[in-house]
C-alpha cells in the first residue's frame, strides 16, 4: 500500500494552523541551527589551512597566523554553544506544538465519537475506541514534534550539505548527490512495504485492548461462570497474533535499518577517489579534504535519523489511516430543520412504527406499533425479555429512527415528527432513566448536573432535599465538591435516586424510565416510590415496569409480545377484565411473569 503524503500534510496543516506563529518561530530556529551546523566545518577548514601554511617562528606573520587560529577556535566554540542553545529551544517549542496539536486531535475524535449513532457504538467496543482516540493519537505525538522537527531539519541539512559539496567540486557534488538520491528512493520504496504491516499491527492491538476492556468489565461474571480458561486462551491467541504481526513488520524494518550502511560505503569510496585525485592535482587543500569527509559524516547522521524517522512515519501512517477511517464515519441520525417544543407534559404518538437493527434486517424488533398517549398520562410498558420494550424507549429518545412509520410528540398544531427536531433541543424535553446509572470521575455536582454550569447549587440542594438524599450528601466529606468515580460503591437505590435528580434538574415534559429490577430494602423502596411520584407529577411518563407498585400508578398499560402490542387499554379497565393478560399478570405475580 502506498499511502500518499497528502494525508500527512492535511493532518499537519489542520492542527498546526492555530499555532501558525509558533510554527514559524520553530522554522526560524531550525533554519538558524542548520546554518550554524553547516558553518562550523568551514571554520575548521579555515583553521586547518591556516595551520598548514609554512611560517617562520617568531616573525610577525607567525603571530598574525596564531591570532587567526585563536580567533577561529573562539568562533568555533561560540557557534557550537549558540547552536546547542537554539537546538534546546527548538525541541522545547516543538514539544509544546506537539502536545497542543495532539490534545486538540484527541478532543475532536472524542467529540466525533460522541456524535456517532448508537449503531456505531454497538459495533465498536469501548476499548477499541479508547485505543483509537488515545493510543493512535499518542503515536502521532512524535509525528507532530520530534518527527516534524527532525525530519524537516534533516532534509534541509542534507540539501545544504550537498550544495556545499557542489561548491567544493562539481564531481564530488554529483557523486554524493547520486548516492543520496539512491538512498532516499530506496527508503521511500521500503516505506510502501512497511505501512500496511504497521497498520495491521495497530488494528490487532485495538482488538486486543477491546477484549481486555470487555474482560475486565465482566470480571465478576467470568468468575461466577468459571470462564477463566476460555478468557486466557483467547487472550493468548490475540497476544500471539499481535506478536506475529509485530515480527512481520520488524522483518521489513531490518532492510530499512541496513540500507544506510551501503549508502555510506558508496559515499566514502567516492570521497577517497575524488579527494586523493583533487589533492594530487592541487585543486584541494588538506582543509578541503577534511571538509568533504566531515560533510559525508554530516550526511551520515541525517540519513540515519531520516531512516529512524521513516519508521516512525510508517507507524504514524498506520495511525493516520485509522484516525481518518474513524473521522470518515458519519452519523445517520441527522438533525432536522428544528421545531418549537412547548413546555409542559408532551403527548406521544407512535404511528404504525416498525423497526429492525441495521446489522440484522431479518429480525423485526417492533412491528406495526400504534398508540397515542395524552399529555400527563403515565404508561406502564410490560413484556417479556426481548419483546421490544427497551427498543421502544430508545426510538422515543431517538437513539435510532424507525424503519417504518413515525414517532410524533406534542398535539394539535405543535405536533412534530422526532426527525424534524434538533437532537439537542429534543433531549432537553425528554428525560431518560436507565437501569444502569453511569457515573463520571468528577464531583457530585458535575455528576448531577452533567457538567451544566447554569444549574445553581441552590437548585441542586432543593432537589436533593425533595428526594430525601440530603443525609447522603451530608455524609460526604466535601458535599457537592466530593469526588465520585465511575466505580463508586453506590447501592442500586442510591444510583436510581441520583438518576432521578438528573431528570428533576433538567425538568423535561416527558420521562422515560426503565425501572431497576434489583430487589431493594423497604426503606430504599419507599424513597424510590416517593421519588417516582414526584418525578411523574405534571409530566408524561413511560415506564418499563418490573414492580407491582410501579404498575399501579400507571394510567394506561401496553403489553408487548414479539415486537407487537398484544394489549393496550386503561389500567383499571384491564385489571377489571379477568380475561386480560394484565389481570393474569397480577394474579400470577408481575415480577415472575415478565422477566
Amino acid at each position: 500500500m502506498n499511502l500518499p503524503i497528502k494525508p500527512y500534510w492535511d493532518l499537519l496543516a489542520n492542527y498546526l494552523k492555530p499555532q501558525k506563529k509558533t510554527v514559524l518561530w520553530l522554522a526560524l530556529l531550525l533554519i538558524v541551527s542548520i546554518g550554524l551546523q553547516l558553518a562550523n566545518p568551514q571554520i575548521v577548514k579555515y583553521f586547518i589551512d591556516t595551520a598548514s601554511e609554512p611560517v617562520a617562528s617568531g616573525t610577525a606573520a607567525f603571530q598574525q597566523g596564531l591570532n587567526k587560529l585563536l580567533g577561529a577556535a573562539a568562533l568555533f566554540m561560540s557557534v557550537a554553544v549558540v547552536r546547542q542553545a537554539i537546538t534546546l529551544t527548538a525541541v522545547y517549542v516543538g514539544e509544546n506544538v506537539a502536545w497542543t496539536a495532539t490534545n486538540a486531535l484527541r478532543a475532536d475524535l472524542a467529540l466525533h465519537c460522541l456524535r456517532l449513532d448508537m449503531a456505531f457504538h454497538k459495533q465498536h467496543k469501548p476499548g477499541e475506541l479508547i485505543e483509537r482516540v488515545d493510543g493512535d493519537v499518542n503515536k502521532l505525538a512524535n509525528f507532530f514534534s520530534q518527527l516534524f522537527i527532525q525530519l524537516t531539519s534533516n532534509v534541509l541539512l542534507l540539501i545544504g550539505v550537498i550544495v556545499l559539496l557542489w561548491l567544493v567540486d562539481w564531481r564530488v557534488g554529483v557523486s554524493i548527490t547520486a548516492v543520496s538520491l539512491l538512498g532516499v528512493a530506496a527508503l521511500n520504496y521500503l516505506r510502501t512495504l512497511t505501512v500496511p504491516r504497521w497498520e495491521a499491527l495497530r488494528q490487532t492491538e485495538a482488538t486486543l485492548f477491546g477484549f481486555l476492556e470487555e474482560w475486565l468489565t465482566g470480571t465478576e461474571t467470568i468468575r461466577t461462570t468459571r470462564a477463566e480458561p476460555y478468557i486466557l486462551q483467547k487472550m493468548l491467541r490475540l497476544g500471539r497474533e499481535r506478536w506475529l504481526r509485530m515480527r512481520n513488520a520488524i522483518k521489513v524494518n531490518v532492510f530499512v535499518w541496513n540500507l544506510p550502511l551501503g549508502v555510506f560505503t558508496l559515499a566514502y569510496i567516492a570521497a577517497h577517489i575524488f579527494g586523493t585525485t583533487l589533492f594530487r592535482d592541487g585543486a584541494l587543500t588538506i582543509g578541503g579534504i577534511y571538509l568533504i569527509f566531515y560533510y559525508i559524516d554530516v550526511i551520515k547522521e541525517p540519513l540515519w535519523r531520516i531512516n529512524r524517522q521513516i519508521e516512525d512515519l510508517q507507524r504514524a501512517a498506520a495511525s493516520i489511516n485509522r484516525i481518518m477511517a474513524l473521522q470518515a464515519e458519519q452519523p445517520t441520525m441527522l438533525d432536522g430543520p428544528g421545531v418549537h417544543v412547548s413546555a409542559g407534559p408532551l403527548a406521544v404518538t407512535f404511528d404504525h412504527v416498525s423497526f429492525f437493527y441495521a446489522d440484522d434486517p431479518e429480525t423485526m424488533i417492533l412491528q406495526n406499533v400504534d398508540f397515542c398517549l395524552e399529555p400527563g398520562t403515565v404508561l406502564g410498558l410490560l413484556g417479556r425479555t426481548g419483546s421490544g420494550k427497551s427498543t421502544l424507549t430508545k426510538l422515543l429518545f431517538r437513539f435510532y429512527d424507525p424503519t417504518e412509520g413515525a414517532i410524533l410528540l406534542g398535539s394539535g398544531p405543535t405536533q412534530f415528527d422526532l426527525r424534524d427536531a434538533r437532537q439537542a433541543e429534543l433531549r432537553r424535553h425528554i428525560g431518560l432513566v436507565t437501569q444502569e446509572v453511569q457515573l463520571f470521575h468528577a464531583s457530585v455536582r458535575d455528576n448531577l448536573t452533567l457538567f451544566d454550569p447554569t444549574i445553581s447549587d441552590e437548585k441542586i440542594l432543593a432537589v436533593l432535599e425533595e428526594l430525601g438524599l440530603m443525609p447522603w450528601l451530608v455524609s460526604l466529606p466535601s458535599g457537592l465538591d466530593s469526588p465520585l468515580q465511575a466505580d463508586a460503591s453506590l447501592s442500586a437505590g442510591e444510583a436510581q435516586l441520583l438518576a432521578f435528580v438528573r431528570v428533576f434538574l433538567a425538568d423535561p415534559g416527558l420521562v422515560i424510565m426503565d425501572e431497576a429490577s434489583s430487589r431493594l430494602d423497604p426503606v430504599t423502596e419507599l424513597k424510590i416510590e416517593r421519588a417516582i411520584d414526584k418525578l411523574l407529577a405534571n409530566r408524561t411518563g413511560i415506564i418499563v415496569a418490573h414492580r407491582l407498585a410501579t404498575v399501579q400508578r400507571a394510567d394506561e398499560i401496553i403489553i408487548l409480545g414479539n415486537g407487537r402490542i398484544t394489549e393496550h387499554a386503561p389500567r383499571t379497565q384491564l385489571a377489571a377484565d379477568p380475561n386480560s393478560q394484565f389481570a393474569q399478570l397480577l394474579i400470577t405475580g408481575l415480577e415472575e411473569a415478565i422477566t
